[in-house]
């Protein structure tokens, strides 16, 4: 297998937009449409400062949790029909175009409907590569306030084999996996991907940022230690509309690297300052080290 050269890897910390503030369905529908049209200047941006000031290529972006929709809020199927992106639907379709036209890969998070569930929607974590392929889709299996694969799951693993349900991406960046958001307190979720073979963790997560290390904070250093493995975290940088002070999910976007170490994180604010070297290499050569 080849061996991806060292690229850069940056996690976008963006507000987010929520559907709540929407008059009906179609409103809420073109919101998302925008959020995602919005992102065209936010991604050339930083691949432009990148590109002339880090010089290297960056290959990846990782967008923040709720960044289209917001929160989960009232009934389910509301919910759902405001919010929930169909797997093979316009929204994805756009970030596909995005991925193409920006030449990287683009990993997010956002809920989603299925076929064999009407009426419910999974929170769902992706990774769309340069030919505008969806190569990754991870769906959160611990989740307080939307279904998750559990309340379903005797017709769920009908449908939906092992390797669907812990997926790895084998991909020109490295081989990929997802963790959404609060599942990085959960070591066995990052421990099923990394046994088949994840080298590279993305995290789409909106929680509240401070000076005062928080627990995910914490878990993310851990679940990239344990499994030896980069990880990039993308934090919202606030939710519009969603009836929160503004910085009540905001900060602390982060590049962590295999031991452990924190080689990038954001302060407050739309920004792109979470960005680092990735060298799948050196995962490759440290896991091959005793002890």
């Amino acid at each position: 297998m080849s061996v991806p050269e060292p690229y850069l890897a940056a996690a976008l910390q963006l507000k987010a937009w929520s559907v709540e503030q929407a008059a009906d369905v179609a409103a809420a529908r073109a919101g998302m449409r925008a959020a995602i049209a919005r992102l065209d200047g936010a991604i050339a941006g930083v691949r432009a400062f990148l590109s002339t000031f880090a010089g290297q290529p960056l290959r990846l972006v990782v967008l923040p949790e709720y960044l289209f929709s917001g929160f989960p809020t009232g009934a389910v199927p509301d919910f759902g029909a405001r919010a929930a992106f169909a797997p093979d639907g316009p929204e994805y379709a756009a970030l596909g175009d995005l991925a193409r036209r920006h030449d990287l890969f683009i990993a997010g998070n956002a809920y989603e409907s299925d076929r064999h569930f009407p009426g419910l929607h999974f929170q769902a974590s992706f990774l769309v590569a340069p030919s505008g392929a969806v190569v990754l889709r991870y769906r959160r299996l611990y989740s307080l306030y939307t279904p998750s694969p559990h309340d379903v799951w005797s017709d769920y693993r009908r449908h939906y084999s092992l390797d669907e349900i812990f997926p790895v991406a084998d991909t020109a960046i490295g081989r990929v996996a997802a963790i959404a958001s609060e599942e990085i307190l959960y070591p066995e979720v990052a421990r099923a991907h990394a046994l088949r073979g994840a080298e590279l963790f993305v995290h789409s997560s909106s929680e509240a940022g401070g000076l005062v290390p928080s627990a995910k904070q914490i878990a993310r250093r851990a679940r990239a230690l344990e499994n030896l493995a980069y990880l990039v975290s993308a934090n919202t940088a606030g939710i519009e509309g969603a009836g929160l002070a503004g910085a009540s999910a905001d900060g602390n976007s982060a590049v962590i690297d295999y031991r452990g170490a924190v080689l990038a994180e954001a302060l407050s604010g739309e920004n792109a300052n979470a960005f680092a070297e990735i060298d799948i290499a050196a995962v490759r050569r440290h896991r091959r080290k005793p002890g």
